[in-house]
C-alpha cells in the first residue's frame, strides 16, 4: 500500500456525511466509512482512523481509494 490517497470531501459532502451519522438507520458498514471519511479529511492518519473506528488499515486504504477514484456513493457502498 504504497499509494497514499488524500480525501479532500466539499462542504455538501461533509455535511451529507455528518447528516448520515447523526440519525437514522444505517448500516454499521456505511456509517464506519462515513467516520473514516470524515476523519481522513481533517487530516488524520490512516493508523489512527483504523484504531478509532475500530476497523484494519485495508478497510481505511480501501475506502479512501474508493472516494477519490469514484465518488462519495461508491466509497459509503
Amino acid at each position: 500500500m504504497n499509494i497514499r490517497y488524500r480525501v479532500d470531501l466539499s462542504e455538501a459532502e461533509r455535511c451529507e456525511l455528518q447528516a448520515l451519522l447523526s440519525g437514522g438507520k444505517h448500516a454499521a458498514r456505511t456509517l464506519k466509512r462515513a467516520q473514516i471519511l470524515l476523519a481522513a479529511d481533517a487530516g488524520v492518519c490512516d493508523e489512527i482512523i483504523a484504531t478509532t473506528v475500530a476497523v484494519g488499515a485495508s478497510t481505511v486504504y480501501r475506502t479512501k481509494r474508493s472516494f477519490v477514484e469514484g465518488n462519495l456513493e461508491r466509497a459509503l457502498n
